[in-house]
């Protein structure tokens, strides 16, 4: 086996972060020895995380078994995903920083096919997955990242779910969705999404472009998620996606926050 040194773009901030919430659930549990310490379990899991490797990979570069890195990875994957938002929280927050608006959008997550593959495939995207609703503030950052539900559920569907709606009009905010979102608030108050059908009048095309350009910069937040190469395609199972996304929320919201 070859071994390389490599580059992580990640501030040293954000590893002190991750192995101070390592170093103190240690403390709790009373964990008094490991073969890594802290800072290098911290690592590792950001390995997995941004590159995307195999345990068997990256726990060869540690030194460690492909057991222990597994091990490693979701212990810590746990501890950064309990500090990730409920929607409520995150909803209430978005009111109090005065946010007009919040931005929500579907993404799928690529699988690896599994026995009981149907309720995964899905047909918009033309391949297996699980199905994450994200919700985003105007400018990008991610707010709120769902459960994972399997890629055949329709946005509308994982919304009605995850009861995003109800969540809305608690906070008193109104979310922009794309097409997918079309029906799922009948009010058309709280959720807003363009207007459907050809031969629009030329009011209701202005509204879109509008629409459109409000929820452009939102976008980013599924991109962002994505920008961590683990969810390029997941290798688990795929009842660990939501809380891998939610780890990551947690990171990239405190990589911005460092940076």
């Amino acid at each position: 086996m070859l071994f390389y040194r490599a580059v992580l773009p990640l501030s040293r901030q954000t590893l002190t972060f991750v192995s101070d919430i390592i170093r103190t659930h240690r403390r709790d549990v009373g964990s008094i020895w490991r073969k890594l310490n802290p800072g290098q379990e911290a690592m590792l899991v950001l390995v997995y995380l941004r590159k995307g490797e195999p345990f068997a990979q990256v726990g060869a570069g540690f030194d460690v078994s492909t057991t222990t890195c597994w091990r490693y990875v979701n212990e810590t994957v746990e501890l950064l995903a309990q500090r990730a938002p409920k929607l409520r929280e995150a909803l209430r927050k978005a009111k109090r920083q005065r946010m007009t608006y919040v931005i929500i959008d579907g993404t799928l997550i690529p699988i690896d096919r599994i026995a009981a593959d149907r309720p995964f495939y899905s047909g918009k995207h033309k391949r297996h997955g699980v199905n994450l609703q994200v919700i985003a503030s105007p400018d990008g950052e991610i707010l709120w990242v769902s459960g994972q539900l399997p890629g055949s559920t329709h946005d509308t569907a994982a919304a009605r779910i995850w009861n995003i709606l109800a969540a809305l009009r608690d906070a008193g905010l109104i979310a922009l969705g794309d097409k997918g979102y079309h029906g799922y608030d009948e009010s058309g108050q709280q959720v807003i999404t363009p207007y459907k059908g050809r031969k629009k009048p030329q009011s209701q095309k202005d509204a879109n472009r509008a629409h459109a350009r409000l929820r452009g910069p939102g976008e980013r937040a599924n991109a962002q998620l994505k920008y961590w190469r683990i969810l390029h395609k997941l290798r688990c199972s795929p009842h660990r996606a939501g809380r891998l996304a939610k780890a990551i929320h947690v990171l990239q919201n405190y990589e911005i926050t460092a940076g």
